[in-house]
């Protein structure tokens, strides 16, 4: 496996990782009109303007899973989900961890839907610890949802 920033052909692959992985983990834990509006025409609209802030992870010459960073807001990590458990999410993990560290912050922080149990277990063993409710505000098709999710945090120095 290979990390390296990501490109402008990347993204489209990377819109569709991010809307299958994001349907593995996220129905069900949200609000039902948040999870309509993430289609994924949404993520492709979203992933252009994202090249400089995103890490993608190849294997084989194929992009397999991406982070991406925002200030010190680890905002995304997905991973291919027929991949999951590869071992591709920690590398990509770490990669946004240096990058936040990089910019000069001690603490790096990101959401995670309560329900969803395995990314919590996958950051607690990364080292990461919940800080905390973090009732987190999304758009999706021009409307404002809450969804509920926990904040984790992580020192980096």
């Amino acid at each position: 496996m290979t990390l390296r920033p990501a490109r402008p052909e990347d993204m489209a692959t990377v819109a569709e990782i991010w809307h299958r992985a994001w349907h593995v983990a996220h129905p069900g834990h949200v609000p039902d009109g948040l999870t309509a509006g993430r289609t994924l025409e949404a993520f492709r609209e979203r992933t252009p303007s994202r090249v400089a802030d995103t890490t993608v992870a190849e294997v084989d010459g194929r992009v397999v899973g991406f982070t991406m960073v925002d200030g010190d807001e680890l905002e995304q990590l997905f991973v291919d989900p027929d991949l999951h458990g590869g071992g591709i999410a920690a590398p990509l993990l770490a990669a946004g961890e240096r990058r936040i560290a990089a910019a000069g912050h001690e603490v790096a922080w990101l959401a995670v839907v309560v329900g969803n149990a395995r990314a919590r277990r996958f950051y607690e063993k990364q080292g990461w610890y919940d800080a905390g409710d973090l009732p987190y505000e999304v758009t999706a098709g021009g409307t404002t949802y809450i969804s509920p999710c926990r904040r984790y945090e992580k020192r980096l120095t």
